[in-house]
């Protein structure tokens, strides 16, 4: 690849807001309506909240072909092969586009750009859309009710023998 042509920065009213999943897919899809890109590569999870779920509802809302948690792509001919890590092994994919990809750590080695680079990005253009631009209802949908800790629980036991570990499976646990 050869690097980023311009760039897209979406400001919010409030640099503090938080915004949930579907308000983020639904930016990206007004953003993805005006680009016209053939793949939309994104991270596998979001750092803020953990909630991985942004790509998912990004195709949905675009009606494209998705591919999740790759570790692998190659794009060729208007479709992409990706490969992805699954309990049960490593599973083959072959996806048309445009298409929108999250991506698992294992895709890429992260590479340091050289100062020259860093200089060359900072004269790209950068576009600022204004986020209420959009006309998006960007409203909370989910309400967090309650955080608790896990109840505790009781403290291991050592056993001496492989009778004695039965016999507390059995009788005490009653698992066995």
């Amino acid at each position: 690849m050869g690097g980023v042509d311009k760039a897209i920065h979406v400001k919010l009213a409030d640099d503090n807001a938080e915004l949930e999943p579907l308000a983020v897919a639904k930016i990206l899809q007004k953003i993805v309506d005006q680009v016209k890109p053939d793949v939309i590569l994104t991270g596998k999870q979001a750092i803020d909240d953990d909630s991985c779920a942004t790509p998912q509802m990004l195709a949905s809302l675009l009606n494209w072909p998705q591919g999740t948690f790759i570790s692998e792509l190659e794009t060729k001919d208007g479709s992409a092969s990706l490969s992805r890590e699954t309990d049960a092994g490593i599973q083959q994919l072959d996806i048309k586009l445009p298409a929108v990809i999250s991506c698992d750590l294992r895709l890429n080695e992260p590479r340091y750009a050289k100062l020259p680079e860093i200089m060359k990005a900072k004269k790209k253009p950068m576009e600022v859309i204004e986020v209420a631009s959009l006309g998006l209802d960007l409203a909370p949908r989910l309400e967090v009710v309650e955080v608790a800790d896990p109840p505790t629980r009781a403290a291991g036991q050592k056993v001496a023998t492989v009778e004695d570990l039965v016999n507390k499976l059995k009788n005490e646990a009653k698992v066995i």
